[in-house]
This record gives structure tokens, sequence and C-alpha cells, in this order.
């Protein structure tokens, strides 16, 4: 689990075919590092597999490369990176699984004074997700949506983020990795599997099962009205 805060940016210098997958070698001044730590590069949450001396090395899955910018990316191109968070340590951003949704695309770039407004365009099945004042990670940064409308989404960047994570360097047409809230895809879920429940009822005539979902989903919403979560 990760906050969204990148720690440092790291680069990306040699990127090898292991199998269906790659091996990846980046240079960092994280330490200490442990071999098998969980590190998230651009977002993506990688095991490390080897300590170098000025870095680590991480193998990427089929799928990880499928759903992300790790297989793209030039070498020499800078990366975000952030350990995983530490019991008891403060949440600066939000919950951050490390497991990208899918591949966006910069699609606009506008200077706000000493800040800078991004737009991004997403693919349609994660609108869902992404609602104005939420949260999503983007190259595995924490930021809050301005405005989201159909199929983009706004986000401000301030110098200090600008400074320490590499998403400031974008270029428009620059894809990158996005992952949508945590807790908003437990909900939409959860709305889901109540929605399939109730179809095996008759009009008027709740079966007992979707009668026992309804009364759960429902007090699994007043919980979230409750604590401020919706």
């Amino acid at each position: 689990m990760f906050t969204g805060l990148v720690e440092e940016k790291g680069v990306l210098v040699a990127r090898h075919p292991a199998g269906p997958g790659a091996s990846l070698r980046v240079r960092s001044g994280l330490k200490p590092l442990v071999l098998g730590e969980s590190i998230a590069v651009d977002g993506a949450c990688l095991t490390v597999t080897r300590v170098t001396s000025d870095g680590f090395e991480a193998d990427v899955s089929r799928e990880t490369l499928a759903r992300t910018t790790l297989g793209a990316i030039a070498i020499g191109s800078p990366v975000n990176l952030e350990r995983s968070l530490a019991l008891g340590a403060r949440l600066g951003g939000h919950l951050v699984s490390g497991h990208v949704d899918d591949v966006c695309t910069l699609t606009s770039r506008v200077p706000e004074g000493t800040a800078l407004c991004l737009t991004f365009e997403f693919p349609p099945p994660l609108a869902r997700f992404i609602a104005q004042k939420g949260s999503v990670a983007v190259n595995g940064v924490s930021l809050t949506v301005n405005v989201a409308r159909g199929r983009t989404f706004d986000v401000t960047v301030i110098p200090h983020t600008a400074e320490v994570t590499s998403i400031a360097s974008l270029a428009v047409g620059a894809a990158v990795n996005l992952e949508v809230d945590l807790l908003a895809r437990y909900v939409a879920r959860l709305l889901e599997v109540g929605s399939q429940t109730a179809q095996g009822s008759t009009p008027g005539h709740p079966s007992p099962a979707s009668a026992a979902a309804d009364a759960d989903q429902a007090a699994w919403i007043e919980r979230l009205k409750r604590s401020g979560m919706l």
C-alpha cells in the first residue's frame, strides 16, 4: 500500500525481456533497500528482485506490461518512486494500491500562476470511478480531481509536486498510468453486486437473498455516509 507522495525521481536505466514479462533496472538513491520489498515505479507496485550499488532491479509481469507504460517508456526516462507505507506512518496523500487500472493520455497543459493545470483523457469504463474532488494516482502521484467531464478530468500540479516528481515534464500526448480511488472501486462493486442480486427477484416479491443483500448494502452505505465518505 502506498500514499501517492513520491519519495524520489529515479531513472529507468535498462529493460530486458524476462519470459512473457520484463526485468527493469532503476537508478535510485533510496536506501536502505531490502530484497523483496515493494516499490511503486510510476505508480505500479513492483517487487525488488536485486539491490544494486546505484538502485534496484524489479520484474514486471505480462499483465503489468499490458496495463501500464513500463514496457514503453524510453530508457533514461525519469520514474516516480515510492516505498510501501509503513504501519503508523502519516497518510499524506490517499490510499494507493499500486495496481494500475489503465493508461490515459495527457491532452492539455495550461499554466495557472505558479501551478499547472493538466487534463487527461481516460478509457470510458473508468468514468464511474472518477468524481470531482475525488482522488486519482497519475504515474504514482496522488492528485485531486478538480473537474470530471465525459472522458476527461483536470488536476492542478503545485510547484512542489512539479519539482519532486516527473509529472510536470509530461508533454501533451504522453501516456501515463492511472489508478482510480480504491474506495470508489469498492463502492461501485458493492452497488453492482446488489443490483445483480436484485435481478433474481420478481416485482413486489424480493427473494430472501435479494432482501438480505439490499439490507446489507443499505447498512454499508449508511456507514460510509456517517464516516463522511459519501
